[in-house]
């Protein structure tokens, strides 16, 4: 069954992906108005539940790759998307039924959305995340072993690249990684196909629904002048750790990645106190006095204490008034083979992974 993404949920979509996306993905703002746009034009954008795609019908999954800082300057085009789409139909000669997000956080929630108002696609009610991750190798299809070949990138200038096979999902990074870097840190691309059964199977499902109730969540406390960020964390089940100002950033752009550290000073009753919040892409860990605090994959998210809206890695600045949330992760990514993957030792860091929500 076919349902039409209604106008009135694009906001709450950009809303609860930005959350989702824990600092990166990008800024989904662009992609909101890129969408909004086609839609006043008269395109729509259907969403089918994965449970009605047949075993056999092959869906593309698609994303914009590189690092979140460069979207700021080189915007997200949905006609480079629908093209990464059809450049890998073209090269494996196949037909795709259905798009979907390799990440629903942040703008990549979009990414799928503005293919599909183009080809008429529908596009299904889940992604291989949860969230959003900086790497292939952090997917839920990763996880599943699932080949991860071939796939497409097309960039603003018209360079169309298709990566053909890779020996494993570690060397599909590396490839693709530097090709995005090549093209300016920024580039389309639709990933290998996933047949129906693999998305019922592997893909966090019902994470566009997810996205759209926690948007509704912020904007309904908005309205009615309650604690944005309390909602959240009641729709969720998550948990507030810190509250305070952010009083430093240190950033820098290369290989593709924005990676840095955040430096949060108490606010309130966390006064006194000062947090550092570690990010590749997106927020990975967080350390006070130099000890783990929380880490991936429980869901970092740095909201805005007033608004509630999400602070991503390439914008969060000196001053802002913040709130560090965690929220709970999708089972896939809490396995020990999906720690293998996502925990924080996947990232460098020399801890396991026990999450802040039981804590």
């Amino acid at each position: 069954m076919l349902t039409e993404l209604a106008p009135e949920d694009i906001e709450p979509l950009a809303v609860g992906a930005w959350i989702l996306g824990t600092g990166g993905g990008g800024s989904p703002y662009i992609s909101q108005l890129n969408l909004e746009r086609l839609y006043a034009q008269g395109k729509r954008c259907r969403i089918i539940q994965p449970e009605d795609l047949r075993d056999d019908e092959m869906v593309g999954v698609t994303s914009m790759m590189g690092a979140p800082l460069v979207l700021l300057e080189r915007l997200t085009n949905p006609a480079d998307l629908a093209r990464a789409v059809r450049l890998l139909e073209e090269n494996q000669n196949c037909k795709f039924s259905a798009l979907m997000s390799v990440e629903i956080g942040g703008g990549n929630a979009f990414s799928p959305f503005l293919a599909a108002a183009l080809l008429d696609l529908p596009v299904v009610d889940a992604d291989a995340m949860g969230r959003a991750y900086p790497e292939a190798t952090h997917s839920s299809f990763a996880i599943g072993d699932l080949r991860m070949y071939p796939m497409s990138q097309v960039d603003c200038r018209g360079v169309e690249n298709v990566i053909l096979k890779t020996p494993n999902w570690h060397w599909m990074e590396r490839a693709s990684r530097a090709m995005c870097a090549e093209m300016g840190s920024i580039t389309a691309t639709c990933k290998a196909p996933r047949t129906g059964a693999e998305v019922k199977k592997w893909a966090v499902l019902k994470t566009v629904t997810k996205a759209v109730n926690i948007g509704r969540a912020v904007l309904d406390a908005r309205r009615r002048h309650e604690d944005p960020v309390a909602a959240v964390v009641d729709q969720e089940d998550g948990k507030i750790l810190f509250k305070g100002k952010v009083i430093d950033v240190d950033r820098t752009t290369g290989g593709g990645f924005l990676r840095g550290v955040c430096r949060v000073a108490g606010l309130d009753g966390d006064r006194g106190d000062m947090l550092e919040m570690k990010f590749q892409n997106e927020w990975i860990a967080v350390f006070a006095d130099g000890k783990p605090v929380a880490s991936t994959p429980d869901l970092i998210c740095l909201l805005d204490t007033d608004t509630g809206e999400s602070v991503g890695t390439e914008t969060v600045r000196y001053g802002q008034r913040v709130s560090i949330v965690a929220l709970p992760a999708p089972s896939h990514l809490t396995t020990p083979k999906g720690l293998q993957h996502v925990g924080p030792r996947a990232f460098g860091y020399d801890f396991d992974f026990r999450t802040v929500l039981d804590q």
